[in-house]
């Protein structure tokens, strides 16, 4: 269970536990899964994952394939996550500013939010221009620490919950926390001086992109930010000239939406913003843990 640690806790359910993950299994890449499949990407005993199967599939939570023995997520988990785009009430209003940059800068504009060590897209707009992208869209998951979006919400984190959570990175990529370290001291410069954090080819060779975080909402919860594009279009100085203070203009306008209740317009995020917000001018305090 990547990412998982489960608490010391007489109040935590083992079982409901096991059967969540097992839904985690499924993957865009891997949407059919026969039992056997499900017990190694889980881990589980195969007659646990029996088990939980039929219940999760009597739920509706699983659909089986009685020709091919497989079983592929069903429309309960679809629900779940149709409400938690609903409940998401940056969605809605960072939309229209979201797709404004993205005709600004002709590239793609993403919204995310952590889960365990990626971030998940809840948003994204597109050009019209028809730039070159890597096609993502809503439920992709990105990594943390080698995207500009990952590395811009461990900059937003409190301390006392981003260093458990760079601990636990250390832990579990060894090998690539090599690379990150270094990395990762650079985007904290860089959100130091610009506002901004960048990935210019570090998770795709081909894609550089900037990225901003946001704490938004009654928990304040750390969201995250990306505009990222074709490498021969985005260099590092149109990211720092052009992009980053668009993103800095449209994260100013999305917590003054939030003070004010009111969800502005496309025209909250000006075309010619330069000012830079310096780092703490956003509000840093946040309910997120690692």
């Amino acid at each position: 269970m990547p990412g998982f640690e489960a608490p010391e806790s007489r109040q935590f359910v083992t079982a409901l536990a096991r059967g969540l993950e097992l839904l985690r299994c499924f993957r865009p890449d891997s949407a059919e899964l026969t039992n056997q499949l499900l017990a190694r990407r889980s881990g589980l005993p195969r007659p646990t994952v029996s088990r939980l199967t039929y219940t999760l599939r009597s739920l509706g939570y699983l659909d089986y394939d009685e020709q091919t023995g497989k079983y592929r997520l069903g429309p309960g988990v679809l629900a779940l996550g149709y409400a938690t785009l609903a409940g998401v009430e940056l969605r809605d209003v960072a939309r229209p500013h979201m797709q404004r940059l993205a005709e600004e800068t002709g590239v793609a504009v993403s919204l995310g939010r952590r889960d365990r060590y990626s971030m998940v897209y809840l948003e994204h707009a597109r050009s019209g221009r028809g730039v070159l992208t890597l096609g993502l869209s809503v439920g992709d998951r990105i990594p943390l620490m080698t995207t500009s979006m990952g590395r811009a919400y461990l900059n937003a984190l409190p301390a006392d919950a981003r260093e458990p959570l760079l601990e636990s990175l250390r832990r579990r990529f060894p090998n690539e926390w090599t690379l990150f370290e270094p990395q990762w001291e650079a985007s904290q410069r860089d959100y130091a001086e610009h506002g901004c954090c960048f990935a210019l080819g570090d998770w795709h060779e081909d894609i550089h992109a900037a990225g901003i975080a946001l704490p938004f909402g009654p928990g304040q919860h750390v969201y995250g930010f990306n505009c990222g594009g074709p490498a021969f279009r985005l260099t590092r100085r149109y990211l720092i000239d052009e992009v980053a203070p668009r993103l800095r203009a449209m994260a100013r306008a999305l917590t003054e939406a939030h003070v004010t209740g009111d969800a502005g317009g496309p025209s909250a995020v000006p075309a010619n913003a330069r000012t830079h917000t310096p780092r703490g001018t956003i509000p840093t305090g946040s309910a997120e843990s690692a």
